[in-house]
């Protein structure tokens, strides 16, 4: 039997354990740069949460660039019902011509990565999930979702936060 001195000691290194687990972790262990692979980074404003109507954050939705490819991805990051599979999707659109691109399905963790050849032209993105709520106040509104404001990103004028 473990004295109360040593059971306490063992919460506490739990507690403290729980409280400094990387946010990676958090998400099922999944990074933007890993599911987006090689030489993608971030951009500029290029990660937006994914809310319900109450504001509440489901998800991440992020914004990557590779200098070396030329190309964007998208991906949707889910923060709650991790490990259970949510509709959740990953939409990436460029500008001139007009095209979109999107992965879209029950996922587990997230959606994406979707990547779309966009050197020196804009973009836009949104991420969305379903929080799974239901009752007579939710009517047919139980979606998450996030993005951008519109285009931007804009290629070389574009601003990166690391990467290749």
């Amino acid at each position: 039997m473990m004295s109360r001195t040593t059971a306490g000691l063992v919460s506490a290194a739990l507690l403290a354990t729980a409280l400094t687990a990387s946010p990676a972790a958090a998400h099922g262990g999944h990074t933007p740069e890993q599911v987006c692979g090689p030489g993608f980074g971030k951009v500029a404003n290029g990660t937006r949460p994914v809310t319900d109507p109450e504001g509440v954050v489901w998800a991440h939705v992020h914004l990557l660039y590779s200098a070396r490819t030329g190309e964007n991805c998208v991906v949707t990051i889910k923060s709650r019902h991790v490990g259970v599979p949510t509709w959740t999707t990953a939409t990436l659109w460029v500008e001139t011509p007009d095209r979109t691109y999107q992965d879209k399905s029950d996922y587990k963790y997230y959606a994406g990565p979707v990547k779309a050849y966009a050197k020196d032209k804009c973009v836009a993105f949104e991420g969305t999930t379903r929080t799974g709520r239901t009752g007579w106040h939710v009517f047919f509104d139980d979606r998450a979702s996030g993005g951008s404001d519109g285009y931007g990103n804009c290629g070389a004028r574009a601003k990166r936060r690391g990467g290749g």
